[in-house]
């Protein structure tokens, strides 16, 4: 016959269960390494024992930016973050948001995506800033070393820029043709596919589709990805919009900087649809089949990854 457990006994029990399952939650997310996160970005971190945190911050005290005619001090937004956690099986997640000028944007990106980070969004916080603030996301996982040393050279990189040139560059390099003459055929022909012509200007479109409330949207209620030329064969620039699923925008955003295709802006249009769409939208100056290429390689990957 078995005699009924003692409090005692029930308490013992209960503590040595839950020291188990602490213990196993422990070997799950290891602490993370906030000195070699010092060392290595060079910046001192904060720590969050609530949330198992880390963070490193930097200040964009190197410009000075007006908002609304009212000098933004960086406090008021304007620090760039980078928050560290640990994952499962001994890796960390990253996030971050990034304050970049104009014209540290996508020599920023590329720097992030050759350092194994991924960039998740690019978006303005205000209006009527001057110089234009933007903000980009940065995400990751995987070895804190690789991850930290990512965030090093993002932050290098913006230090590298604006020490060459103190301020901020109005424009891409290469120039637009004030007239549109864009030949038509070589590009359709690069794109495999008939596009619009109007004055001069050239411009293919390519849907996709959804359900919003049920309801299927495509083409005509936007969601496509659309490509648009103008100027001159030898001097054209590219603008346009791609849509994509979460898994389709990390290997486009490298195919286009890559190809020397500047990204502008990585956000939604819509919510609630299904599947979910990021838009990602782009400018680029060159030659026009050189353009249409570039493009064209991005949907080459993007289509690659539906198959």
């Amino acid at each position: 016959m078995l005699l009924p457990k003692r409090p005692s006994q029930i308490l013992m029990a209960t503590l040595g269960a839950f020291a188990i399952a602490s213990s196993v939650q422990a070997q799950q997310r290891p602490a993370v390494d906030t000195l070699r996160i010092e060392q290595i970005t060079d910046l001192k971190g904060t720590f969050s024992k609530e949330e198992n945190v880390f963070k490193v911050s930097k200040p964009r005290t190197d410009i000075k930016v007006q908002v609304d005619s009212w000098t933004m001090p960086p406090f008021m937004g304007l620090t760039s973050w980078a928050a560290f956690t640990p994952a499962h099986n001994s890796q960390v997640m990253l996030m971050g948001d990034t304050v970049l000028l104009e014209d540290e944007v996508n020599p920023v990106m590329s720097a992030a995506l050759d350092a194994g980070l991924e960039v998740t969004a690019l978006h303005n916080h205000f209006f009527f800033d001057q110089p234009k603030v933007y903000f980009m996301h940065i995400g990751g996982m995987g070895d804190v070393n690789d991850l930290a040393g990512g965030v090093k050279k993002v932050y290098d990189k913006i230090a590298e820029i604006r020490a060459a040139h103190p301020t901020a560059s109005t424009g891409f390099p290469a120039t637009i043709a004030k007239d549109s003459k864009i030949s038509a055929a070589p590009l359709e022909a690069v794109f495999g596919m008939k596009g619009q012509t109007n004055s001069g200007m050239f411009k293919v479109v390519i849907a996709r589709q959804a359900k919003m409330h049920g309801i299927a949207v495509g083409n005509e209620m936007g969601l496509n990805t659309w490509a648009a030329f103008a100027g001159s064969d030898d001097e054209a620039v590219v603008d346009g919009d791609f849509a994509m699923l979460a898994n389709e925008l990390q290997p486009i955003l490298k195919t286009m900087r890559a190809d020397g295709i500047n990204i502008v802006a990585i956000h939604q249009h819509m919510t609630e649809e299904q599947p979910h769409y990021l838009f990602l939208h782009y400018w680029g100056k060159g030659k026009s089949v050189d353009l249409a290429k570039a493009v064209k390689n991005a949907l080459n990957v993007q289509s690659g990854l539906r198959k």
